[in-house]
């Protein structure tokens, strides 16, 4: 059994306050295809998306990046044909808040993925090298076999995300794979 998990795939990450612009606006179709795939074949999808207070002090990125994410603001829907793809598919999709870079950290996503029996995780969203790094090592950690869509991952740091990428594979034994092996197109 295997889980899609998109992480951070929102306005705000793509193009608001926290912006990875074009790299991240370039896979939008893709990580739309693929939620929608793994939704379609029955597999579990998570949207791992990052939660922030207003004027929150204490949150340890608050001396790292501006203001992002934010609860009820426009920045923190999907981003583009995600969020259609979640609308149409949200009885099936879980929608998981997160507060750490690791979807892992702090929440249920392993009870979760337990529960259901899944021993593989497909990882996409961004960035790269910062939430899906740190997701994708947490999975290693926790002994799940991970896959990694090179085109379905951006960050706004270019030497982070190759770095990123290659230490998927070096360290943590992780597939990386390109979508149009999966997806007809």
């Amino acid at each position: 059994m295997k889980a899609l998990i998109v992480i951070d795939f929102t306005n705000d990450f793509v193009d608001g306050n926290l912006p990875v612009g074009k790299p991240a606006i370039d896979i939008q179709k893709t990580i739309a295809e693929l939620t929608r795939l793994y939704s379609d074949r029955g597999d579990f999808v998570v949207m791992a998306v990052d939660l922030h207070e207003q004027d929150d002090a204490f949150h340890p990125e608050t001396k790292l990046f501006p203001p992002h994410n934010i609860r009820g603001t426009r920045g923190r829907e999907l981003y583009g044909a995600l969020q259609q793809v979640y609308e149409d598919r949200k009885d099936t999709i879980y929608w998981m808040d997160k507060t750490r870079y690791s979807a892992f950290c702090g929440t249920d996503l392993n009870q979760k993925l337990r529960e259901r029996g899944i021993t593989e995780v497909d990882l996409v969203g961004v960035c790269t090298d910062i939430c899906v790094l740190h997701t994708a090592v947490d999975a290693y950690n926790y002994g799940y076999k991970i896959t990694v869509y090179e085109d379905g991952v951006a960050s706004f740091n270019p030497e982070g995300h190759k770095w990123a990428l290659s230490h998927f594979q070096g360290s943590l034994g992780a597939a990386v794979v390109r979508s149009e092996q999966f997806l007809n197109r």
